[in-house]
């Protein structure tokens, strides 16, 4: 049987060396509001224009910003109001990932619970990012935000490959296919999307748990985040001495506290989680 994971571990490496992989393209929503984010002479009435068309997304954004991370003195009740509390970069960030989520359904029954399973992943790791980079770092909450919701999204060539040959493969092997091949189609999806490069080495390193850098970047967060959600579970990670992991040195954190224990970081990081779902 290893066979069938050679041949799908073969197709997909070579349809990578040859520009021949069907690389997801961004919605089209992330596309207008990063268009607005980048252009020097866009104002928040422009940002509002484009939300608002996605009612969905109007609705999740006006309940970030009145979730326990931002709430200010008085509630927002308008996406007008939200965007001006949230400010242009972190409400285009937060709607790029968020528009994210509809890429992440599939048709065949299988592949689109592994979807659905890989976005939650995604944003609770996210807001894990956001609540480590606002207490620990000089990196930006919303970039980190974002690295979370991105640094699984070469899973989703495989699985579409998986599900257009209707290939029946065990659990456990589609893991091993993923686990070796999404950090390299992930780097090149945020690379054809034209993501900083901060954010495109995300997916090659969150798991290079060995990893030298000069200062904590979003790569350290998405580890950190990745870590703290598997800690006190049987997953393979946690058999690892966490203590020769210089990221956590990068972040200043102790890797032998368990911050779930820490009420108020813990309540950060559950309303930064619920944001997102």
């Amino acid at each position: 049987m290893a066979n069938i994971v050679d041949t799908i571990k073969a197709d997909l490496t070579d349809a990578i060396e040859n520009d021949k992989l069907v690389l997801p393209t961004l919605p089209e929503v992330a596309l207008q509001v990063r268009d607005i984010a980048e252009s020097e002479d866009s104002a928040i009435a422009d940002l509002v224009k484009v939300i608002s068309n996605d009612t969905a997304l109007s609705a999740r954004i006006i309940r970030v910003c009145n979730s326990p991370l931002f709430r200010g003195s008085r509630a927002i009740e308008n996406l007008n109001m939200a965007v001006s509390r949230l400010g242009m970069a972190y409400t285009s960030n937060l709607a790029m990932g968020l528009a994210m989520e509809q890429m992440f359904q599939a048709t065949s029954d299988m592949v689109d619970k592994r979807l659905r399973a890989t976005w939650q992943t995604s944003t609770e790791v996210a807001g894990v990012c956001h609540v480590l980079a606002q207490h620990y770092t000089k990196l930006k909450p919303d970039q980190a935000t974002l690295a979370g919701l991105v640094h699984l999204i070469g899973v989703l060539p495989i699985l579409r490959y998986v599900e257009d040959r209707d290939i029946q493969i065990s659990s456990i092997m589609l893991d091993n296919v993923i686990d070796q091949l999404h950090p390299r189609i992930g780097a090149l999806i945020l690379k054809k999307w034209d993501f900083p490069s901060d954010l495109q080495n995300v997916p090659l390193e969150y798991a290079n748990f060995q990893r030298e850098v000069p200062a904590a970047d979003y790569a350290d967060l998405v580890m950190v985040a990745n870590l703290q959600l598997v800690a006190g579970t049987d997953h393979p990670w946690t058999e690892m001495d966490w203590n020769t992991i210089p990221a956590f040195g990068r972040l200043g954190l102790d890797p032998n506290i368990d911050m779930s224990e820490e009420e108020d970081l813990n309540a950060q990081m559950e309303a930064a989680m619920a944001l997102l779902q």
